[in-house]
């Protein structure tokens, strides 16, 4: 079995989908579309190159619909190509990304949502400042122990992305993490890393933009996935679009469980697993997760649709 997984923030580079834009109609037609949607050149900010465009690219209201138009943009060439999935997940964004693969909502709609999510979170930042780190070697249960330890009434610290079993992000206020990040490093942690980013995603510090999100949620369209799609929140596969919707709200405060995802997806019988957007980030979580041997492949650019072109992935 196939299982489609589908990248978030940290996966955007400038450039991104230049090529695919050039040479299949297919992904043309929707990177067409987005400009479309969204009235102004996403695409003009995807395909450049330099400093300036990755610093553009780095802010939150523009990453989330550039990620989600350049995943479904090589979605879109994968289907003409004949492949599809036998199960998708999508990392936090790229949840977003999986639903519109499986046929759960429309490329149109999933577009506007993801702007109006990108939004919410950047002004959420804004409201309430916070940090993340990377825990580098330090145990879920011990990693969540600290992090309780280290929370307090007005400053509190959350494990927010189960990456791999070596990583996992921690998020919050900014004394909380720096008090968890210290803590983990005296509980044996390997490394802790903090992150360059403009809010404290997946914590409870993200209720403005959950609160603003849940009006675009409860208008959204969503219909019965063609396959399972595996949720961020629960780590298991599901078709119900209730569900969907109740699981797309929850994941702005809750915790990515990636890690668990993968190893229900291997246990449910996926045995080879396509990154399908930019980078490579979400294969290596595969390899460290289930193993070296876990076959992986990438569908985000020319060359690698050239290459799925060539060999049957079904």
């Amino acid at each position: 079995m196939i299982a489609f997984l589908f990248p978030g923030q940290g996966s955007q580079k400038p450039g991104m989908g230049a090529d695919l834009y050039e040479r299949f109609p297919a992904a043309r037609a929707r990177f067409d579309e987005a400009d479309e949607v969204l009235e102004f050149k996403l695409s003009a900010l995807l395909f450049a190159e330099g400093e300036e465009a990755a610093e553009a690219l780095k802010q939150t209201e523009v990453t989330q619909p550039a990620l989600y138009v350049h995943s479904l943009a090589a979605f879109a060439v994968l289907a003409e190509q004949g492949h599809a999935p036998d199960m998708t997940a999508g990392h936090s964004l790229g949840e977003y990304s999986a639903l519109a693969a499986a046929g759960a909502l429309s490329f149109a709609d999933g577009l506007l949502a993801v702007r109006r999510r990108g939004e919410l979170m950047a002004q959420a930042g804004d409201v309430r400042p916070g940090a993340m780190a990377a825990v580098l070697g330090l145990d879920a249960e011990a990693l969540e122990r600290v992090c309780a330890d280290a929370s307090e009434a007005d400053s509190v610290v959350v494990p927010a992305n189960y990456n791999d079993p070596g990583q996992i992000v921690i998020s919050g206020d900014k004394p909380a993490v720096e008090r968890a990040s210290a803590a983990a490093s005296e509980a044996g942690a390997r490394r802790v890393v903090p992150l360059p980013v403009s809010g404290a995603f997946h914590s409870p510090l993200m209720a403005f933009a959950r609160d603003g999100l849940a009006a675009t949620l409860e208008n959204l369209a969503l219909a019965e996935p063609r396959c399972p799609v595996y949720l961020n929140v629960t780590a298991a596969p599901t078709t119900d679009p209730d569900e969907i919707r109740r699981c797309l709200l929850d994941q702005l405060t809750a915790p990515v469980r990636w890690a668990q995802t993968l190893q229900q997806m291997q246990a449910d019988g996926a045995r080879r697993f396509v990154e399908v957007g930019s980078g490579t980030v979400l294969s290596g979580l595969v390899k460290r997760t289930l193993g070296r041997e876990v076959e992986t492949a990438q569908a985000g650019t020319a060359a690698d649709m050239e290459r799925m072109g060539e060999r049957a992935i079904d």
